[in-house]
């Protein structure tokens, strides 16, 4: 990847690389769609800054930006126009390979609908980032049991997702989004498919992950799953409409 260091010699020449504490900045960024002659903004000129180690909860409507902020901020989309850095690196003019290195080294992210393999198990689906960027067989087995440990599904390693409860399909998920050691934890909606009493368990783990160190951002509509954050930021027609530390 000779080009992400490149870029930091030459490519942001004119631009003021962020603080060495700041794990995420964006600033002026766009998002927009043309839908046939008409042009949707997204996301619009949102500037933003996550130190690490912070704990933040996006949350808006649907239709308000926010899982286009989402998707930008985990480099699953690039932007129309502004910037935005991740770990001091500028993504928003990464190529699609450098955009896919990124999220396989620096993301985690879990999603509300699990994303597992059905026919493999919990440590294989653990594996699966590993097996992208080339680490060995044995490192992988290794990393991906502690990664479960972590989540205390260590003794459910060789059952498939149908053989576990939706709460040990999310940590399965989860695991797989710490293995590779993430600079930040990407979270859309991770309760969303599990019941009251399930999803404050897997919300009381993200507590647990943020004291060890961990940055998270959630995504979510819901109030009482935000307020576990830290800091709340709610989008409001492609806009930052409130920035507020809850803690």
């Amino acid at each position: 990847m000779a080009s992400l260091s490149a870029q930091v010699k030459g490519g942001i020449e004119d631009k003021a690389v962020p603080p060495d504490g700041l794990l995420i900045k964006t600033l002026n960024l766009w998002k927009t769609y043309l839908m046939g002659s008409v042009e949707i903004h997204a996301v619009c000129g949102v500037d933003l800054e996550i130190q690490r180690n912070e704990y933040v909860a996006i949350m808006g409507p649907s239709g308000s930006g926010k899982s286009t902020l989402m998707n930008l901020v985990g480099c699953l989309d690039t932007p129309s126009s502004g910037d935005y850095w991740i770990n001091r690196r500028l993504v928003s003019t990464m190529s699609d390979d450098e955009l896919a290195y990124i999220r396989n080294k620096e993301i985690g992210f879990v999603f509300q609908t699990f994303n597992l393999l059905p026919r493999a198990s919990a440590l294989h689906n653990v594996e699966l980032p590993l097996i992208y960027n080339g680490t060995p067989a044995d490192a992988r087995i290794q990393l991906a049991k502690e990664s479960l440990r972590m989540v205390d599904l260590e003794d459910r390693m060789h059952h498939k997702p149908n053989e576990l409860s939706g709460g040990q399909r999310q940590r399965v998920a989860i695991a797989r989004a710490l293995v590779n050691h993430p600079s930040i934890l990407l979270a859309d909606e991770p309760t969303g498919n599990l019941d009251s009493a399930t999803g404050q368990e897997i919300m009381g783990l993200f507590d647990r992950l943020h004291e060890r160190g961990n940055t998270i951002v959630l995504v979510t509509h819901e109030h009482d799953i935000a307020q576990y954050a830290h800091r709340v930021i709610h989008i409001r027609d492609g806009k930052i409409a409130k920035d507020e530390r809850t803690r």
